[in-house]
């Protein structure tokens, strides 16, 4: 019954979606409104709004997708004509805004050919975009091709066309609140039982009143049930969608709701209680709690993943790892998460890169977009806060300043356990430096005495210091020669909220 109800509210969807995207940029209101009276005719008014909704959110979708097509073929053929411009074997210069050049004369003239390449697919996306034109295929690309190469994929052609049709059935319904258990096109109870309302011509087929078509089935959901419970109880709007699973030959219902947005803490009053910071790794999370006064806690945690497998399992592993944290973190008595702000979007390019494909690999292996939306949407439903950070040298400078005096013979203090206490420290307004320096006129020969690196604009840096004239004693006497230049002490990190005044922390750590 799943399946005949599905598919039939799929061919209106399909219909719906190609009416859709021939229209482009010129639909408006009121032709959703014709679009939705021509299906109310066919089905329901209330499919009919679950259609047009499903149709109009991937129309959506596919314009933004092509949007970030086109920034990144842009990106791609400004970055591969900087390079084309500079000769062969030249050297990038950062400070120069100079790119470095191709190695050899072979691989200047296949990116010649492919930025030509990519200048075609430019001025077709472009097209496109200007036209409103997508390309959307319901069930899937990846699918659809799959037909073409089924011995490669190991299905047969039964075996695809019942994923294919699986893929392509409709059996979505949206729900309102003041109804009866949140949804009246697919109906929950508190017992589990489940109940469609079917399709104008499929009424023939309802075993319930009201054209209505009563499952034998019971349903239950392990997952957050007690509050879904309480929705349904209370008569608040739930979604409901039914996904039919054909290699298992089973059928699935997703409930789905909208929350309330989760007020926004102060940073004083989020970090009250200390930061749990968090080291993002490729296969691993690490984290160490830290004080308010910015000193490590306890031992270091790792929680580690495993991103090899399916889309499925790569999203629980992650979920898995986040949902550890997240109880770590309530047993710390921490009321906010430190993580850094990473984006690699760039990073996978070869153009930046060049022929280190390991980096790159690496780089592409990091689950930067789906760890931070993961963390924030899990973390609002446990009241703790995320703290972003600048993720510049947080991996150099925790091992300079903290992996060594954290080390001990039971304790192996790792590169990535010395990061995490960086991104605490900066997240908290520390310096990533244990102690600070001494006031200036404490210091061993007053004012002019470096205790930092000098600044990049700061000449003469790289030189030695000149000869002091007299006596060979730690201050010279007045008058017998002058310092090595105005030498600005800073932080190392140079992070603006590390910028604060000489003084030595609160509770210093014992080295």
């Amino acid at each position: 019954m799943l399946t005949e109800v599905g598919v039939f509210l799929g061919s209106l969807a399909a219909a719906d979606l190609a009416e859709r995207c021939g229209q482009g940029l010129a639909h408006d209101a009121a032709s959703w409104a014709v679009r939705k009276r021509e299906l109310t005719g066919r089905s329901s008014a209330r499919w009919a709004g679950s259609i047009t909704r499903a149709t109009h959110d991937q129309w959506a979708l596919a314009r933004r997708g092509q949007a970030t097509h086109l920034a990144w073929l842009r990106t791609q053929i400004a970055s591969v004509e900087a390079r084309l411009a500079r000769s062969l074997g030249a050297k990038a210069d950062k400070r120069a805004g100079l790119v470095r050049g191709y190695a050899s004369r072979g691989e200047w003239h296949a990116k010649s050919r492919r930025l030509q390449t990519l200048k075609d697919r430019l001025a077709v996306v472009e097209a496109d975009w200007a036209a409103g034109r997508v390309r959307v295929v319901r069930g899937g690309r990846q699918l659809a091709n799959t037909r073409h190469h089924l011995q490669a994929a190991g299905l047969s052609e039964q075996a695809w066309r019942e994923r294919w049709r699986a893929e392509r059935m409709f059996l979505a319904a949206d729900g309102e609140t003041g109804k009866r258990f949140g949804n009246e096109t697919i109906r929950v109870t508190d017992t589990g039982q489940v109940s469609l309302k079917l399709p104008a011509p499929l009424t023939h087929l309802a075993n319930a009143p009201h054209g209505r078509y009563l499952l034998d089935a019971t349903v239950r959901f392990q997952h957050r049930g007690q509050e879904w419970l309480d929705r349904i109880t209370a008569n608040r709007a739930v979604a409901y969608r039914i996904h039919h699973d054909p290699v298992r030959g089973r059928c699935y219902v997703t409930a789905s709701w909208q929350r309330a947005p989760v007020p926004v803490l102060p940073l004083e009053a989020a970090l009250a209680r200390g930061v749990v910071a968090v080291d993002m790794n490729d296969d691993h999370l690490a984290a160490w709690h830290l004080d308010v006064h910015g000193n490590p806690v306890g031992e270091p945690r790792r929680y580690f993943y495993d991103l090899t497998g399916t889309a499925q399992h790569r999203d629980a592993q992650i979920r898995h790892a986040l949902t550890r944290l997240l109880h770590r973190t309530r047993r710390c008595g921490a009321a906010a998460i430190a993580i850094e702000d990473l984006d690699f979007t760039d990073g996978t390019s070869r153009e930046k890169h060049g022929r280190n494909k390991r980096f790159r690999r690496l780089l592409s292996r990091f689950p930067t977009a789906k760890l931070r939306a993961r963390l924030v949407s899990m973390a609002a439903e446990q009241d703790i806060a995320i703290v972003s950070v600048d993720p510049a040298y947080t991996s150099r400078w925790g091992a300079q300043h903290w992996q060594k005096p954290l080390t001990s013979p039971r304790r192996k203090t790792s590169r990535h356990d010395a990061a995490s206490i960086a991104i605490g420290r900066r997240a908290l307004g520390y310096p990533i430096r244990r102690r600070t320096a001494p006031p200036p006129h404490h210091q061993s020969d007053g004012a002019g005495h470096r205790t930092a690196q000098a600044r990049p604009e700061t000449r003469g840096r790289e030189e030695t210091r000149p000869h002091i004239p007299g006596p060979r004693t730690r201050c010279a006497p007045p008058g017998r020669g002058a310092k090595a230049g105005d030498q600005d002490a800073q932080h190392r990190s140079g992070h603006p909220t590390e910028h604060r005044s000489w003084q030595q922390d609160p509770l210093p750590l014992s080295p």
